[in-house]
């Protein structure tokens, strides 16, 4: 941004020091009279991102947008990911002399706090990452709620499931990090993924001093107000700390001040939480559909919530699953509650359609953004926590009576907020009517004053019609004019003498007289000291009612949980899910289980009309020890991608702690849970679908342990036929490769040729999907059941999409001269192979020699 100085007015001037002193990538609004205006290079951009007029003035380009609907413009700038800086009057401008602005505010993506700004059912994180001894550091923080987290961890690829579970809406890191990072051979796949995962979202960088640990400690500290951090179990010398810090520093500058509304600190491990890479969450649509939308995914499926905060702790439940099972108990039991007394449960859900998000509005109110409704939203939840109280104190079951202890009914600051606040309130505090008749005599007497002031200019105006006989004589005001009375062209003539003329316009003179200016000065005296007493009354019931925050925060908390639960409930009688026993076993016992989204989805068309059709459950048994891997084929659409799949999401259910699509369910706790399906081209990144395949499939065998749960779907299809089995035969035997356990797999393929491994491996079984074939047309029957398939149909899945017959034909004679030479070649590998028991140590000269014959 340049201008020559010499030539800029003092205004200018003013606003080329603030602009320069602003982050990149940041908008700079500054706030003259009633209007926020963009200079240069600000003004070109932004009319382009608001859709605004740009202007110029003695050749600067300018633009402007109104100071009072400024919020809906500063929304389309944000959503493109960058900032917006506030610059304001802190002043109150005199004749003659410069008024003196500051920046107090900036927005960013990830810390912005305004109701219009946020999606009210999720998490607004802001996530900062450091690495150092090769160990990843992250911290992220909601400065929307309060939420705030720190982990470490020496595989940093372990920590990228919890970055897409939180879906941080802007990510800040060192400036240090786009040279060492990359260059660092140890990091290479980090480097790889993080790039994938920053894609789309805001990045910032900020100076490497800002994740100093040291600094980093007292920072969160001092935020959190304590002298030490072992209250909340960790330690001064936790490495996350200097991330943490960065993250205050990052949330001070952008708010102008620290943050209020931080009070906890909770430190994540990935030990104790079940993990989803990122290939695993995009794969069975945790959160995003293929389609990149809510629509047909498990969230979207899991959520029958009614309030914001629910809806906000279940994609915390899922960004975080459990390996707790003391915790998913009490979830489980919560929901059992529930479900067993339906009655109140739905009175209790009705209850809490009228909360509002006291978590949210407690931070705007702590972070100085206090608007009057919000104090009235609070007051109307208070009013709602009796009833509500009640009916879970008459709910059997302990584990909903204890959620019931954590709610305080605020019995004196409810009363003191009904006796305080009108009904109706305005959305800002300088438009007055906020405080009832009644609750303080000055005020009362101060709109008296301007009460019968009107009154006394209505009488004027009247008075006035008659004595000089002009019929629509009006007596008016406006801001920048004050009070005065206006005639119309046509009357001018009888206008009398002692009228001061006033301002003309092009049909109208206005005028006033001594005794108007004289009643002008008392009633504008009066409504400034009546706004000023109202807005001393209402910062202190926002200071009182901030005396409970901690309460409060805690309230807004168990209602969160109440809603979720009962979300649940309501889903698991809806769909006859049932309670999944957990256990820290090895085994995996799924009955009649169902896909939770396709089941759903099954019930309603394209426009939501209720159809006839149903799910086709299916049974699942899987064993570290015996029934390690289960190796399915069967044709193109008859259902093994939603089997396998719908295995992995019951499991995932079951260890956030809800019921679950099936009759009967047992889960042996999963650690990690792995997949590999679909083919996803990454061609902007140079990455083939082979290649995509391959390096979900790296991940796969590099970091499963005998706890986790696998779910693989035509591994090696992403290159030709023989190089595909041969991959996909190795896989398996790596993952059966020890002598007594190993993750248990979900394995659907089309290369038939994998059934005769179960004659060498023996914890793998033969599943496939059975089908009905008549007149060489099939039917799909989509239950799963022991033993290989048969052959794949596929010339007839292919007649089903409506090839042309001479297609079908030609594909016959085609598939029987390959069937011919692929037997010869299935028979000389099967033989090779089962010459050994191929072990960890045997398998490489052998094996080496198989794969060449191809």
């Amino acid at each position: 941004m340049t201008s020559d100085p010499s030539n800029l007015t003092p205004m200018m001037q003013q606003y080329m020091n603030i602009r320069s002193e602003l982050p990149p990538n940041t908008f700079l609004l500054f706030r003259l009279g009633d209007f926020y205006e963009l200079f240069l290079e600000d003004a070109e951009q932004a009319s382009v991102i608001m859709g605004i007029t740009l202007t110029h003035r003695h050749g600067m380009p300018m633009a402007g947008i109104p100071y009072h609907s400024a919020e809906n413009y500063i929304n389309k700038i944000l959503r493109t990911g960058k900032k917006v800086a506030i610059c304001n009057q802190v002043e109150t401008a005199k004749p003659g002399k410069l008024v003196k602005r500051e920046v107090t505010r900036i927005l960013t993506p990830g810390t912005t706090l305004e109701a219009s700004q946020l999606i009210e059912n999720q998490n607004q994180y802001l996530l900062a990452i450091s690495i150092s001894k090769k160990q990843i550091h992250a911290a992220w923080l909601d400065l929307s709620t309060g939420g705030f987290g720190i982990a470490t961890d020496p595989n940093a690829l372990n920590l990228l499931p919890v970055f897409n579970g939180l879906d941080p809406k802007e990510v800040i890191v060192p400036e240090i990090a786009h040279t060492t990072w990359k260059s660092n051979p140890e990091l290479t796949q980090w480097w790889q993924q993080f790039q994938v995962f920053i894609q789309g979202r805001p990045l910032s960088q900020l100076p490497d001093y800002q994740f100093d640990p040291i600094n980093g400690v007292k920072l969160v500290m001092d935020s959190l107000g304590v002298l030490n951090l072992e209250g909340f179990g960790i330690s001064r010398e936790h490495p996350a700390l200097g991330s943490a810090g960065a993250l205050i520093a990052y949330a001070t500058e952008t708010l102008r001040e620290s943050p209020k509304n931080i009070r906890s600190i909770k430190e994540y491990s990935s030990s104790n939480t079940l993990l989803l890479d990122p290939a695993t969450l995009r794969n069975l649509e945790i959160f995003k559909s293929s389609q990149n939308t809510r629509s047909g995914t498990l969230i979207e499926a899991m959520d029958a919530t009614v309030t914001a905060a629910g809806g906000r702790l279940l994609e915390q439940y899922l960004a975080t699953p459990l390996i707790d099972t003391l915790e998913l108990s009490r979830r489980q039991q919560c929901i059992a509650d529930l479900i067993e007394n339906p009655s109140d449960s739905r009175i209790l859900q009705e209850s809490l359609k009228k909360i509002r998000d006291l978590t949210r509005i407690i931070s705007r109110l702590q972070n100085r953004i206090q608007n009057p409704r919000e104090l009235g939203a609070i007051k109307n939840t208070l009013h709602q926590l009796p009833t509500l109280l009640q009916i879970l104190t008459e709910i059997e079951g302990i584990a909903i009576k204890q959620l019931a202890t954590q709610i305080n009914p605020f019995d004196q600051l409810r009363e003191i907020l009904s006796s305080a606040l009108n009904d109706e309130l305005p959305s800002k505090l300088e438009e007055g009517g906020i405080i009832k008749h009644g609750y303080n005599n000055d005020l009362d007497h101060l709109l008296s004053l301007t009460t019968n002031n009107k009154t006394w200019i209505s009488n004027l105006e009247r008075a006035e019609q008659e004595k000089t006989g002009i019929k629509n004589l009006k007596v008016k005001f406006n801001g920048t004019f004050g009070y005065f009375i206006e005639i119309t062209n046509s009357n001018l003539h009888l206008v009398p003498n002692h009228y001061i003329r006033k301002q003309t316009t092009t049909n109208s003179e206005r005028f006033y007289t001594e005794e108007l200016k004289e009643k002008e000065k008392e009633i504008l005296t009066a409504e400034d000291r009546a706004l000023a007493q109202e807005a001393k009354l209402f910062k202190q019931l926002v200071e009182r009612t901030l005396q409970e925050s901690k309460q409060l925060l805690q309230t807004a908390e168990t209602l969160a949980e109440i809603d979720l639960f009962l979300g649940w409930a309501q889903i698991a009688l809806e769909w006859n899910y049932c309670r999944p026993s957990l256990a820290d076993d090895d085994s995996l016992e799924i009955e009649q289980g169902r896909h939770p989204v396709v089941e759903q989805m099954l019930k309603k068309d394209i426009i939501g009309i209720t159809t006839n059709h149903s799910f086709v459950p299916n049974d699942t048994w899987l064993k570290s020890n015996t029934d390690q891997i289960a190796l399915l084929t069967g044709p193109n659409m008859a259902g093994k991608s939603t089997y396998i799949r719908q295995v992995a999401l019951i499991t995932l259910m079951a260890q956030v702690g809800s019921y679950v699509p099936a009759d009967r369910c047992h889960i042996g706790i999963v650690d990690r849970i792995f997949s590999r399906v679909g083919a996803n081209d990454e061609l902007a990144r140079g990455n083939s679908t082979f290649m995509v395949e391959m390096n979900e499939t790296a991940n796969i065998v590099n970091n499963s342990t005998a706890r986790s749960l696998i779910i693989l779907d035509e591994i090696g299809r992403g290159t030709s036929t023989y190089d595909g089995l041969s991959i996909a035969w190795a896989v398996i035997e790596h993952l059966h490769q020890h002598p007594t356990e190993g993750p248990r797999t979900l394995f659907a393929t089309h290369y038939h040729e994998l059934t005769k491994l179960d004659q060498t491996l023996p914890r793998l079984r033969n599943y496939s999907v059975h089908v009905k074939e008549w007149n060489d047309q099939i039917v799909f029957i989509r239950q799963v059941m022991p033993g290989a398939a048969d052959k794949s149909y596929g010339i007839q899945v292919a007649r089903l999409a409506g090839l042309p017959p001479s297609v079908i034909d030609r594909a016959k004679i085609i598939l029987s001269k390959l069937e011919t030479e692929g037997n010869t070649v299935q028979k000389h590998l099967f033989k090779k192979q089962s010459t050994k028991n191929l072990t960890k140590e045997k398998k490489t000269p052998e094996f080496e020699s198989q794969l060449s014959f191809f």
